[in-house]
């Protein structure tokens, strides 16, 4: 009996300092040198200064960005999620009703105008950090006149952000919203 408690406390040392410390450095290690930036979190800065990850959402207002899609979570990272709400929630639809009211306003849209889904309704984590290019086409207008700079430049800019999917083939066609705002405000700062 007592052999066979000291075999099992062997057991348990060895395979904790095998998948608790050995596994876990030696994927770090790995990750650190074939992924450097994303296995620190993908993060960018300007001036010098950390601005926030390029995988998480940021929240943006006021014409002069582009907007990212709407978070059930405030943008926060802690209690990111879905809302959970059904399509037949009123709830739900209240929150989309409120989104499109506020993009048409922003944009001197009429009540009916079509409006890209992924600006009205919140993404499964809330802090998806891209938005279609269809998304970000629809902003540019609003985006340029706030700047006071020549719709194509705005439009060169928005098409020179979009990355494609994934190996070419996972995913869609999308647009990093927070790249895409340091962008602007690199080639286009804002008046003050």
């Amino acid at each position: 009996m007592l052999k066979l408690i000291l075999q099992s406390i062997r057991q348990t040392i060895v395979w904790t300092v095998i998948t608790g410390v050995a596994y876990p450095l030696l994927v770090t290690a790995i990750a650190q040198a074939a992924f450097k930036d994303q296995a620190n979190g993908s993060l960018l800065t300007r001036d010098g200064k950390l601005v926030g990850s390029s995988l998480l959402a940021q929240q943006f207002t006021g014409p002069t960005y582009f907007w990212p899609r709407p978070s059930a979570g405030t943008y926060a990272t802690v209690p990111s999620g879905a809302s959970n709400l059904g399509p037949t929630s009123a709830a739900l639809q209240a929150n989309v009703a409120s989104n499109l009211k506020s993009l048409r306003e922003a944009h001197k849209l009429p009540a009916d105008a079509p409006v890209p889904a992924d600006l009205v309704f919140t993404s499964a984590s809330g802090l998806d950090p891209h938005i279609s290019p269809e998304a970000a086409r629809f902003q540019m207008a609003r985006v340029a006149a706030a700047r006071g700079v020549p719709g194509e430049a705005v439009r060169a800019l928005v098409e020179g952000s979009v990355e494609p999917p994934q190996w070419g083939v996972f995913g869609q066609a999308r647009v990093n919203v927070l790249v895409l705002n340091l962008a602007l405000d690199r080639l286009f700062p804002a008046k003050k």
